[in-house]
C-alpha cells in the first residue's frame, strides 16, 4: 500500500519503524508545582515569624532565605523528595523532607556562626524558622496526598487492568496496584496461555483471589470488545518473541500496553534507571556514590575532622603505649582494596609483633601469639583502628562502609562467595553495617564471611546519609567490642 502523497512528498513514512524512536520520561506536574511551593514556603515562614516578632526584614534575611532555598533544593534532590515513586508511604516522604531540612539547617547554622557577629540577624527568629518550617512543609505534602487520594480512590470509571503472565512478577505487580488504590486501577485478572490446570485458574494475591480469565486469544478478544483499558505484560525476559507477539496483536486495539521487564531475577545492587537520548538503561550493579559522592565526602570530612580533634589526646597516649610495650613501629600500614578494587594503605596502631602485608596473610585468631598484650586490648576495643581517620580525611576510606580486607583474603574469597567484589563499589569504612550486627573480627568459616558480605551488600543497596548516622550511633554501643575480636 502506497503512502498518501502531498506536493512535498509522502504524508507519513511508509515504514514508521525506520524512524528514530525515543522513550519520554514521565513527569509529574503536581510534584513540579510542590517543588516550587516548598521554596516559596521556606521564605514565607521566615517572613511570618519576623512579622509576628515585629522584626524588620532586611538584606541579611533575604540572603538567608535564598540560601536556604538553594541548599534545601540540593539536599531534597539528593534524597529524591520530588521523584515520581508512586506508592511510597507518607512516612517515607516525611523522613526525606525532615532529613533534607536538617542538613540545610546544619549548613545554615555553620554559616551563621561565622557571620552573626557582623550581621543584624535575630537568633530567636532563625531558630523558630528552622524548627517550624519542616512541620509546615510536611503538612502541605500530607494535604496534597489526602486530596489526591480522595479524588483518585473512587473514580467514576476506574481503569481496567489486565496482567499478561500468571507468574511471580505478575503477582508482585498486582500487590503494588493494591497498595495504591488512589491511582484508580482495577485489575480484571490474569491472562496466560500456559495455564492448563483448572486449579490454577485463580491466584491468591494478598488475601484476594485473582482470576485467570483465559489465554492470549481471550486477551485479544476482551481488548477488542473494550473490556480492558491497560495491559501490563509481565512475561519473563527470555520470552522475547511472545512479548513481541502480544504487543503486535494489541496494536489492533485501543488498550495501552506496558512492558514490565523482569529485572528482579538479577541480584540488584543500588540499581538505577536512567535515560540516554531517549534510550532507557537500567544499571544492575551500581554505586550509591555516583550521585552522592559530594554528600558522602562532606559527611566524612566534617565528622571525621571532629572525631580526630576529640580523640587526638587518646591517640597520643595509645601511640606512647604501643612504643613502650613492644618493639617496632607505632603504626602498621597494610595494603587493602579500596573503592573500585584499587590498592590503598590502611593505617592502624600496631598490635602484633609482626607486620604481614603480602600474598599470604594469616587472620588473627583467639589466643594468637603474634598479638602483644597491649595490642590485645587495642584490638578488642577497636582502638587500633583509630588511625584510619587519616585514611578518611585523605579520601581513601570513609567513616562507614564495608571493612577493608587484606589483599590475600580478597583474592581467596572472591572465588568462593558470589558478588564478593561488589563490596568495593563504595569506599571501605572504619565501621559498617556488618560490624554492628555482630560480624566483627575473625571470620574463620565461609558462612561467617558470607554473612558479613551479605550485610555489606545490604548497606550498599540501601545507602543513605541517615543510614550512615544510624551505623555510627550503633557503633558506639555495638561496634567497638565483640566476642570475635582478637
Amino acid at each position: 500500500m502506497n503512502s498518501p502523497m502531498t506536493p512535498n512528498g509522502p504524508l507519513y513514512p511508509a515504514n514508521l519503524s525506520t524512524q528514530p524512536q525515543v522513550i519520554r520520561l514521565h513527569h509529574s506536574k503536581i510534584l513540579a508545582l510542590f517543588r516550587a511551593l516548598d521554596s516559596v514556603l521556606i521564605v514565607c515562614v521566615l517572613w511570618v515569624i519576623l512579622r509576628v516578632l515585629q522584626i524588620e526584614w532586611d538584606n541579611g534575611y533575604t540572603i538567608l532565605a535564598i540560601g536556604a532555598v538553594i541548599i534545601f533544593g540540593f539536599f531534597a534532590e539528593g534524597n529524591e523528595v520530588y521523584y515520581l515513586w508512586r506508592g511510597y508511604s507518607m512516612t517515607s516522604l516525611a523522613s526525606r523532607l525532615i532529613f533534607s531540612w536538617l542538613l540545610t539547617a546544619l549548613l545554615i547554622a555553620v554559616a551563621l556562626i561565622s557571620v552573626l557577629p557582623f550581621a543584624k540577624i535575630d537568633l530567636q527568629s532563625v531558630i523558630l524558622w528552622l524548627a517550624i518550617t519542616p512541620e509546615v512543609m510536611i503538612s502541605l505534602h500530607w494535604a496534597r496526598r489526602v486530596v489526591l487520594a480522595k479524588l483518585r480512590s473512587s473514580p467514576s470509571e476506574p481503569r481496567r487492568v489486565a496482567i499478561v503472565g500468571a507468574n511471580e512478577l505478575g503477582v508482585r505487580m498486582i500487590n503494588s496496584l493494591a497498595d495504591t488504590p488512589w491511582l484508580g486501577y482495577r485489575v480484571v485478572g490474569f491472562y496466560d496461555d500456559r495455564i492448563t490446570n483448572d486449579d490454577e485458574r485463580r491466584l491468591d494475591v494478598e488475601e484476594q483471589s485473582v482470576p485467570v480469565n483465559g489465554d492470549l486469544d481471550q486477551l485479544y478478544e476482551d481488548a477488542r470488545d473494550g473490556k480492558i483499558d491497560i495491559v501490563f505484560v509481565t512475561l519473563p525476559m527470555r520470552a522475547e518473541f511472545r512479548i513481541h507477539a502480544v504487543i503486535n496483536r494489541l496494536a489492533d486495539t485501543t488498550v495501552t500496553p506496558y512492558v514490565i521487564p523482569d529485572v528482579f531475577n538479577f541480584d540488584l545492587l543500588h540499581s538505577r534507571l536512567t535515560c540516554i537520548q531517549g534510550i532507557p538503561a537500567l544499571s544492575i550493579y551500581d554505586s550509591p556514590l555516583v550521585d552522592n559522592s559530594l554528600a558522602k565526602r562532606l559527611e566524612d570530612v566534617v565528622i571525621g575532622l571532629g572525631m580526630l580533634i576529640a580523640l587526638s589526646i587518646p591517640m597520643l597516649l595509645i601511640a606512647i603505649g604501643v612504643k613502650l610495650t613492644s618493639k617496632g613501629p607505632i603504626f602498621f600500614k597494610q595494603t587493602r582494596y579500596g573503592m573500585g578494587g584499587e590498592h590503598i594503605k590502611v593505617w592502624k596502631f600496631r598490635s602484633m609483633t609482626v607486620c604481614e602485608d603480602g600474598d599470604s596473610v594469616t587472620q588473627a585468631k583467639k589466643g594468637d601469639m603474634r598479638v602483644t598484650p597491649f595490642g590485645n586490648f587495642l584490638r578488642r576495643t577497636s582502638l587500633d583502628e583509630l588511625p584510619q581517620l587519616f585514611n578518611v580525611l585523605s579520601g581513601s576510606m570513609s567513616l562507614v562502609g564495608p571493612r577493608p580486607h587484606a589483599v590475600a583474603h580478597n583474592e581467596f574469597y572472591r572465588g568462593q562467595i558470589k558478588g564478593y567484589m561488589l563490596r568495593h563499589k563504595v569506599k571501605p569504612g572504619i565501621t559498617g553495617l556488618a560490624q554492628i550486627n555482630g560480624y566483627r573480627g575473625e571470620t574463620e568459616t565461609l558462612d561467617k564471611m558470607s554473612g558479613r558480605i551479605a550485610y555489606d551488600l545490604e548497606y550498599i543497596r540501601n545507602w543513605s546519609l541517615l543510614l550512615d548516622l544510624k551505623i555510627l550511633w550503633g557503633t558506639l554501643f555495638r561496634g567497638f567490642v565483640g566476642q570475635h575480636a582478637y
